[in-house]
């Protein structure tokens, strides 16, 4: 039984374009007039993040704003995903590591793990720092070998 290989489902967005094919774990959200799918997603409009019906079979999504809806031919899909560690070393996280904060400055912190003292204990990765800290017995404690927690 290995700790690490436990995943919880989860989810993330994908960057798709018209004509591009829906990934297989996309979350369906209704149907059209005509009975073609339409999937979760959203898409940028005059610098808004906006929520948009994807209709595959029409190669478009659609988000609306200012009484109007707008087609959108870039855009990103909501899909399933699962959380996972990965092992890691001296503040490097993986590419879809999850990010849980940010320090004053803007440095992103990602959650990060380590067993110490018996305890599986959940703290945070400062990549500038290049370890992990956790929180433990009133103090902080440093750590150059951890886990992080991805997005798959």
């Amino acid at each position: 039984f290995n700790r690490s290989s436990i995943k919880m489902p989860t989810y993330r967005w994908l960057s798709r374009s018209a004509g591009q094919s829906m990934p297989p774990t996309a979350i369906v959200g209704g149907r059209d007039v005509d009975g073609s799918t339409i999937y979760v997603g959203r898409a940028y409009h005059e610098g808004d993040m906006l929520p948009a019906k994807v209709i595959p079979d029409k190669n478009v999504a659609y988000v609306c704003h200012n009484g109007e809806e707008h087609p959108k031919h870039d855009f990103e899909i909501l899909v399933q995903g699962e959380f996972a560690w990965e092992f890691c070393t001296n503040g490097s996280v993986p590419s879809d590591a999850v990010i849980a904060g940010q320090t004053s400055d803007g440095e992103p912190l990602y959650v990060g793990r380590v067993l110490h003292n018996g305890a599986q204990t959940i703290g945070k990765v400062q990549s500038s720092h290049g370890c992990l800290y956790i929180p433990f017995d009133g103090e902080e404690l440093s750590f150059k070998d951890y886990e992080v927690l991805v997005i798959h």
